[in-house]
């Protein structure tokens, strides 16, 4: 039986990974096909992964003071191998917002920037994927 200390990261990293699916995979594609306009379908995709940004820094710093315990010699065993995803993961999600973001707003060299962006966008996923995936057979096995 696993205790909440236990399942906590498993949420933690479920909820990025789930937020950096559905906004990046169905929400923001959906705007743009739906919206009609793509400088108003631009406007709130940026809105919403603000939003996401935050919830990714969020889920990340949560999983970084759940790697260890109060009084504990070393980090928990998930964390030796995550520890690299995590402040990968959170650190895309901070360059996305701060270093992109502003210039695909300015419109600046559109084209690069998106793909930049879009780049990061799916390392960050990739680094919640491959977390979850490490957490979720840990806990099958335990």
């Amino acid at each position: 039986m696993s205790t909440i200390h236990e399942r906590l990261p498993v949420m933690a990293t479920a909820l990025w990974w789930g937020s950096l699916s559905i906004i990046g995979f169905m929400v923001v594609p959906m705007l743009f096909a739906n919206l009609g306009n793509p400088t108003v379908a631009g406007n709130m995709a940026a809105k919403l992964f603000a939003a996401q940004t935050w919830v990714s820094v969020g889920c990340c710093l949560s999983l970084l003071i759940l790697s260890k315990r109060r009084h504990a010699e070393r980090i928990e065993d998930w964390a030796q191998s995550g520890l690299m995803l995590i402040i990968g993961g959170m650190l895309l999600a901070l360059l996305v917002q701060y270093g992109v973001s502003p210039r695909i707003v300015a419109r600046q060299n559109l084209k690069l920037w998106h793909s930049v962006g879009t780049v990061m966008y799916l390392l960050q996923w990739v680094c919640a994927t491959v977390l979850l995936w490490k957490l979720a057979r840990r806990s099958t096995s335990s």
